[in-house]
């Protein structure tokens, strides 16, 4: 047996996501315990679990440093990493969208100023509408950059929504939904296709399960 090595993005989302490997077969009673640790194995399962900051998941995925990985699908977007996306694992939901001050019209001859943190993702979204738009990159806060006169718009990830209303904004426009996804390396799939295809047959189960 192969060991398959998965790269879990750390946080809330994470760990339920663990649960989804457990529930399917590929438990780790290692990652279980209160430590610090950031690798677990379990030989037995042929399982080896990481833990890395989520935006990074992708990365480790595709340099081969993890044979599979769960990243959210704004991840894939922004960044398209070069690797197989297997499944929507439908948790981690929420949504890429266009949020704007109440008081916000859209002057259409003049060009738009958008604060993200998500520049390729906006761009690509406004390209396609044919907008001429001044992306302005942020990496945090940027609810306040229209109240501030920094920008017209934000472009960001909307679950709730109490962020935005908290700060006199509100969503205009729905890019894309967002969830989690299982990605796996090229080479990885073809050389452990059959403990993949295992672990990734186990979670669709659990996926249909909690549908």
């Amino acid at each position: 047996m192969k060991t398959v090595n998965i790269a879990l993005p750390k946080g809330r989302l994470g760990e339920k996501v663990y649960q989804m490997f457990r529930a399917a077969g590929f438990d780790c009673p290692a990652i279980e315990e209160n430590n610090r640790k950031l690798i677990f194995e379990n030989r037995e399962k042929g399982v080896r679990y990481f833990w890395v900051k989520p935006s990074d998941v992708a990365i480790y995925v595709e340099r081969g440093a993890a044979d599979i990985g769960v990243a959210g699908k704004d991840i894939l977007l922004e960044y398209r990493p070069d690797v197989y996306e297997l499944l929507d694992l439908k948790v981690g939901n929420c949504r890429m969208a266009v949020a704007a001050p109440e008081s916000f019209r859209d002057f259409v001859g003049s060009t738009l100023r958008v604060a993200t943190k998500f520049p390729a993702i906006a761009e690509t979204y406004y390209n396609k509408k044919c907008r001429d738009i001044d992306i302005i990159k942020l990496n945090g806060s940027i609810e306040i950059a229209p109240i501030l006169g920094l920008s017209d718009v934000i472009v960001d990830i909307v679950e709730t929504g109490t962020t935005l209303r908290e700060n006199g904004l509100i969503p205009i426009e729905t890019i894309v939904p967002i969830s989690a996804r299982l990605i796996a390396n090229k080479a990885s799939y073809k050389f452990k296709n059959e403990e993949l295809r295992a672990i990734c047959a186990g979670l669709e189960k659990q996926v249909n399960n909690n549908d």
